[in-house]
């Protein structure tokens, strides 16, 4: 799965929730559901792991690890929550002594705006019986996948008790559509079924030889795929490439 590609200007970290993990379009929850962080993190990691079986039999001394999956990357980051006007530029003059007894001229609280956050991340949503997949964009990076888990630490209050100002310490799991999941599995063995995304510029003959090792078996794909015209391939299609038996 990509993680960084050019998206042209997305100035503003946001986080668009979808109500599956294919990420269609179609399947996009209503823009105003979109939340959008007030001030850009100043940074964020990505973790990549790579799960080895090291058990080593009885007397030996060394091991090879032996590969058994890459886990899906884990996306880290910070951002605020802020109901002092002062990030948002509805408290300009003011001073953050001001904002704390009360002439703040921020719109949004901050439990408001951890609300409409925990709504696109984390609440169980009925229609869908899960909480929703997301994609996050800021700049070249774009993330899909879920919630793993989220820290709130408040650190700024109105002698009230009401909270000013909060840190969201985030982590998200990365997320792929299950067919594309399956065939990107063992993508070079001939005898497993493979589900393949067309790109821009894939022809059948192509995409059967990176599979099959010879692009002669591109007409079974045809037929196992019903398809009329295989010259003309649409990206983002979902091909099946099935088993075959290699022949001289």
């Amino acid at each position: 799965m990509g993680l960084f590609k050019n998206l042209g200007k997305v100035e503003k970290l946001r986080i668009a929730p979808y109500e599956d993990e294919t990420f269609d379009e179609g399947k996009k929850v209503s823009k105003t559901e979109e939340f959008s962080v007030l001030a850009n993190p100043e940074k964020y990691s990505v973790k990549y792991s790579v799960e080895h079986n090291t058990d080593q039999a009885e007397g030996e001394s060394h091991n090879n690890p032996k590969y058994r999956v890459s886990s899906s990357p884990e996306l880290k980051l910070d951002f605020i929550f802020d109901g002092t006007g002062i990030l948002d530029g509805h408290s300009k003059g003011l001073k953050l002594v001001d904002t704390i007894n009360k002439k703040t001229t921020s719109n949004t609280s901050v439990i408001d705006q951890i609300e409409h956050f925990k709504k696109v991340v984390f609440y169980y949503e009925g229609d869908i019986h899960k909480p929703y997949h997301v994609k996050i964009l800021w700049g070249s990076l774009i993330f899909q996948g879920v919630l793993s888990d989220m820290t709130i630490d408040f650190n700024l209050f109105k002698p009230s008790g009401e909270p000013l100002r909060a840190i969201a310490k985030v982590t998200f799991k990365g997320a792929i559509d299950d067919d594309l999941r399956k065939g990107l599995t063992k993508v070079n063995s001939p005898d497993l079924t493979h589900i393949r995304v067309v790109k821009e510029g894939d022809t059948l003959p192509l995409m059967a030889e990176r599979i099959y090792g010879d692009p002669k078996y591109y007409l079974e794909v045809a037929k196992a795929n019903n398809l009329i015209n295989f010259r003309r391939l649409r990206p983002g299609q979902k091909l099946f490439f099935p088993p075959i038996e290699k022949v001289s």
